[in-house]
């Protein structure tokens, strides 16, 4: 069985039922309960299911931080996935990794979850909670997660002085980073001033500065300029990026990595 058609066969079975275990979804399907807890986590970063203790259900109505970023998570999902995936692999035990907001870091701190040892610096409460204690006293739990305060914006991110502040004093091995748009002019950007000065900071924190910018970032400018490309190591991006922009941004990067999709 492909993995869309397991995903699917879940998906109406949860539906169906409003909410369900894991056990029993595995039952159902004759799958492991690991490969369920996989295609939960895939759907419920579409936002296709709320994972809760145990199993999943069908979205609750609401509206949030956490919602927003799943919305936001649909957009382009496969390309987001493989974005995170590629990621990861720069990401090894003992680490001090620095995750800024947005939904193509939260997708990547889902992928950091099997690696053990990691301290996480995020200013991301959605972020923070990917790495919550898992339900099961069987499966590893060796993640520290530092979390920043500040100004809570209504993507549930922690910005401003305070956040700031915090950053100042932390050193992270790498750090990964969402924007709102890619332009050879404008540089990195966002639409929020406060989150453009922390995650300057957060940039400012790493020995090592990772964009991650699926291909819909690029041409797009926010409101004001986190920093100018030449300012990061490595920018990550997916497969749908056209020939001519992969080029022209080739030549204004250190580093272009283009992230193929492929099945989860």
């Amino acid at each position: 069985m492909l993995a869309a058609e397991r995903r699917s066969r879940l998906l109406a079975e949860v539906r169906r039922q409003g909410a369900a275990s894991v056990p029993d979804l595995a039952v159902t399907l004759g799958v492991s309960e690991m490969t369920v807890r996989r295609d939960l986590d895939v759907l419920a970063a579409d936002g296709r299911v709320d994972k809760v203790r145990g199993g999943a259900r069908s979205p609750q109505p609401g509206i949030g931080g956490s919602r927003d970023l799943a919305t936001q998570a649909r957009r382009n999902g496969d390309g987001k996935r493989a974005i995170a995936r590629r990621a990861a692999e720069l990401v090894e035990a003992g680490m001090s990794v620095g995750l800024g907001g947005g939904s193509t870091t939260w997708a990547l701190a889902r992928e950091l979850r099997g690696i053990d040892d990691l301290t996480i610096v995020t200013n991301s409460l959605p972020v923070a909670d990917v790495f919550a204690r898992p339900d099961r006293a069987d499966e590893p739990y060796t993640q520290t997660v530092v979390l920043t305060g500040g100004v809570r914006t209504p993507a549930d991110a922690l910005v401003g002085p305070v956040a700031v502040a915090s950053l100042e004093h932390l050193h992270c091995d790498i750090v990964f980073l969402g924007v709102r748009g890619i332009d050879l002019t404008a540089g990195l950007t966002t639409s929020n001033l406060l989150e453009a000065e922390t995650n300057r900071a957060l940039v400012a924190a790493g020995a090592r500065a990772v964009v991650l910018a699926d291909h819909t970032k690029w041409g797009a400018v926010g409101l004001t300029t986190i920093v100018d490309l030449n300012e990061v190591d490595l920018v990550i991006t997916d497969a749908g990026l056209s020939q001519e922009a992969e080029e022209t941004l080739r030549a204004h990067v250190a580093e272009l990595w283009v992230a193929a999709d492929g099945d989860d």
